[in-house]
């Protein structure tokens, strides 16, 4: 059975462009103009993927991601034509998985949908670090006493890290693993969500997760 991808765009042409690229890549896609009309679509198609855009009337990306997050086994991309570090974390704290500003390569989004929804590696059970306990065939995370609430890219980045204690990792390295060989981007993506992940840590010291000025980061000292 096809992988279902919800495409959320006031913009028509591109709304049409997606849905045949989609098509071809052997997804089932549907596309909505707005947030309404995906919010109504939800219980019939019910999607494992879906590419929102940021600015649309009515129900706004951030809040249509929110809605969609209540299931967090979606896949979320949203779509931005404003490239600040204070726009990308907005999203990713909104409940995305991942961004793309505008104007884009389809290619590059059919690549990221395909590192998003490569499957993990097989569950290592219980991976801890002081505090921080990670349930891995739950998909839960705990911060001592408090469920902490990732997105399935989050997850993936937390899990990295639990599984290389003490040990530098470089951005290259992060990409590599936790976004997928063929995912074409920028380092500044992992520093986006480190950001994101520290926060729902509350990491404010850095002392958890840590900057290894000009190498990459760290679980740990």
């Amino acid at each position: 059975m096809a992988t279902r991808v919800m495409v959320v765009d006031d913009e028509e042409s591109l709304r049409d462009l997606l849905r045949m690229a989609l098509g071809r890549a052997g997804y089932e896609a549907a596309t909505f103009a707005n947030g309404d009309e995906a919010l109504a679509a939800l219980p019939s198609f019910r999607p494992e993927a879906a590419v929102i855009d940021v600015m649309m009337p009515r129900v706004d990306g951030f809040e249509l991601c929110r809605r969609l997050r209540q299931d967090p086994n979606i896949y979320i991309v949203m779509l931005t034509a404003r490239d600040t570090v204070e726009d990308r974390i907005a999203g990713l704290d909104g409940g995305a998985d991942d961004y793309l500003v505008k104007p884009f390569s389809v290619d590059e989004l059919l690549a990221r949908l395909r590192a998003g929804l490569r499957r993990v590696d097989s569950p290592a059970d219980s991976l801890t670090f002081g505090a921080l306990a990670m349930d891995d065939p739950a998909h839960r995370v705990q911060w001592g006493e408090r469920e902490v609430q990732l997105t399935a890219r989050e997850y993936q980045l937390l899990r990295y890290l639990l599984l290389n204690p003490h040990r530098v990792l470089t951005r290259t390295q992060i990409l590599t693993h936790v976004w997928g060989h063929d995912y074409g981007a920028d380092e500044n993506l992992v520093e986006v969500h480190v950001s994101s992940l520290r926060d729902k840590l509350q990491d404010r010291d850095k002392t958890v997760i840590q900057t290894v000025r000009g190498f990459g980061y760290r679980l740990g000292s």
